[in-house]
């Protein structure tokens, strides 16, 4: 089926975003008795909304691509899960000997100056929302390496996060982060790294006994560094792959009285 360019004004006519969500909400993925801002139901806010025009919005039947264009990989070296876009790439395999960075800094010094091989997997770690703290995007770096035009031989992963922008064969959101002892923290350069988009998997061709080693090693990061809201966030925040939330997602707010300034004398 051939397909029209589409902007923003198109969704906008045939009902906007609540045409997906109730389409969203009818194949499964959503939970209907969530409450929205106004109080109500999103099965009852949603109540109302046209389905899917065909054209703009396709029904879940219909849909161009089984999976989307972003895949949750998993394995030996991200267990918790890793995001993946694979909307645009030419290959979704690749595998080579991983060069490690501690942050991004160290990580664009040397893209800047081209210190890196074809086909490696460049991986940089302590970015993520514990370890950054607050999870940067790595887009800079991708920039550069496509700028280079390297895109496509090498493959990037980091516990920081992507945004929409960002091509070739990047992952982020790795889970556990290095921060949290996670096995990105745990890899060395030259370690063989295989991440396959199709089968949704990213591991690390080293044995559970050397990872299980390195860990008995491994030294959490000194959070003295930090300090004021930023180390409290630090010491609070949770993991990306649970939201990245500063709180237990359980807790029971207790509603006050509405604040009188009568009571002030």
């Amino acid at each position: 089926m051939d397909f029209p360019d589409l902007g923003e004004k198109d969704v906008y006519d045939v009902g906007g975003v609540p045409v997906l969500l109730k389409e969203m909400l009818r194949s499964g993925a959503l939970y209907g008795d969530c409450l929205t801002v106004d109080g109500m139901t999103l099965d009852d806010a949603l109540l109302d909304v046209a389905a899917p025009d065909g054209q703009v919005f396709l029904s879940h039947e219909n849909a161009i691509s089984g999976s989307g264009g972003v895949v949750v990989l998993k394995g030996n070296l991200c267990p918790d899960g890793a995001l993946l876009k694979v909307a645009g790439l030419k290959s979704l395999i690749h595998e080579g000997p991983a060069l490690v960075f501690e942050n991004e800094e160290a990580c664009m010094k040397v893209i800047r100056n081209c210190e890196y091989d074809e086909g490696s997997v460049i991986i940089i770690r302590n970015e993520g929302p514990k370890g950054g703290p607050g999870m940067r995007e790595m887009l800079g770096v991708t920039a550069i390496i496509y700028g280079q035009g390297m895109g496509e031989k090498v493959a990037l992963l980091t516990d920081g996060r992507f945004s929409g922008a960002t091509r070739g064969m990047c992952i982020g959101y790795a889970s556990p982060e290095a921060a949290r002892g996670g096995p990105i923290g745990l890899i060395q350069t030259g370690d063989i790294v295989r991440i396959d988009g199709g089968a949704r998997s990213i591991d690390v061709k080293v044995s559970d006994q050397e990872l299980d080693d390195r860990r008995k090693k491994w030294l959490p990061p000194d959070s003295s560094r930090l300090a004021g809201a930023l180390q409290k966030y630090s010491s609070t925040v949770g993991p990306a792959n649970l939201g990245a939330v500063t709180h237990s997602g359980n807790v029971q707010w207790e509603v006050e009285e509405p604040f009188d300034s009568g009571d002030i004398s």
